[in-house]
């Protein structure tokens, strides 16, 4: 079931946008402000509704936070009367579809327009959407705050702790997932156990709460975590938000080696990042029945609308910045090389 297009006219950073992901893995490249993490919570509000019941409109709402509420802020910009349109879709033929213009007050409001949608949520897809912010330390207390306060946190941050505290499925552990966690437990040299809405990690020494712990440490312990417990299983949606933030680049091919191994296992994967090495990780440890696209978000100019380009290698785009900023650094090296021999 999995997504299959995501066309987006007027919404935020795009003017229009028409981009076909891979079933597979998709890692998702571009500079700051090229719609990386908007793409990905558009795509994840689509598969969140499935299960959570909410409306798509609320959803959007909740996952970026206009303020207000006034979901047609997030209208582009245009200094007039305009109109958004986002439409999802997924393998089997069901489309998610919504329109509003930017004098939009909130997600009930009549000059949103939702088309049809029933087929769309009538079978269940499983998501997670892990932030850059890690979640699982501030844990404690937060989602009875994040119901019955007005807390300005963006519902994903609530929805990945919820994905979190899920308990196990029933029945054996398969022998993939089994392999996953055995690897994330040599990496994390422990395995998570939680408390009382506390996280720790648990090995030979005792347990150290998350509090404690490296970021980089508790997001290994989060994919632990939800592979652990069967949320991430075939026919699910993962999108993570640069996964290399606070974590030791000794880690990035055991991300990635996890990652990879997903998408084997039937899991669609979205990834943004803005690092070389995630890249070449990528790139090193796929084999060729891996289904990876490598797309990057950019504009030809400053003021240019967001374009799309795709690749099946890393290094074939033409105008992707990590490429542009590596070969800068090795010119001025060389440069910096050659200057110092005379």
């Amino acid at each position: 079931m999995a997504i299959t297009r995501i066309q987006l006219e007027r919404f935020t950073a795009f003017e229009k946008l028409d981009f076909k992901p891979s079933p597979g893995m998709n890692l998702l490249i571009g500079a700051n402000g090229t719609g990386k993490t908007h793409l990905m919570k558009v795509a994840y509000a689509a598969c969140d509704i499935t299960k959570s019941g909410q409306r798509f409109p609320e959803k959007l709402t909740t996952a970026f936070l206009p303020r207000d509420g006034a979901l047609g802020r997030l209208v582009k910009r245009q200094g007039k009367s305009a109109t958004a349109a986002v439409k999802v879709s997924r393998s089997g033929g069901a489309t998610l579809e919504l329109r509003f213009s930017n004098h939009a007050k909130d997600w009930r409001d009549k000059k949103v327009k939702r088309i049809g949608g029933d087929q769309w949520v009538a079978t269940p897809l499983e998501s997670v959407y892990i932030p850059v912010k890690e979640m699982l330390a501030s844990a404690p207390g937060f989602r009875s705050l994040y119901a019955h306060r007005q807390i300005h946190f963006e519902s994903i941050y609530a929805d990945i702790i919820d994905r979190a505290f899920l308990p196990i499925l029933r029945g054996p552990t398969d022998e993939v997932r089994r392999r996953l966690l055995l690897s994330l437990q040599k990496a994390m040299d422990g395995k998570v156990t939680v408390k009382r809405e506390v996280f720790f990690l648990k090995n030979r020494q005792g347990e150290l709460e998350f509090t404690l712990l490296a970021e980089g440490l508790r997001k290994l312990g989060l994919l632990w975590l939800i592979i652990q417990n069967g949320t991430l299983t075939r026919g699910s949606v993962l999108f993570w938000d640069e996964p290399e933030t606070n974590l030791n680049p000794r880690l990035f091919s055991v991300v990635v080696e996890i990652l990879l191994a997903l998408q084997r296992m039937g899991v669609q994967v979205f990834v943004s990042t803005h690092d070389y090495a995630i890249l070449k990780e990528c790139e090193l440890a796929a084999k060729p029945t891996d289904e990876i696209t490598y797309t990057v978000m950019y504009r030809p100019t400053p003021d240019a609308d967001v374009l799309v380009e795709t690749a099946s290698e890393p290094f074939r785009l033409e105008h992707s910045p990590i490429a542009e900023a590596m070969t800068s650094l090795y010119n001025r090296e060389i440069q910096k090389s050659l200057g110092a021999q005379e």
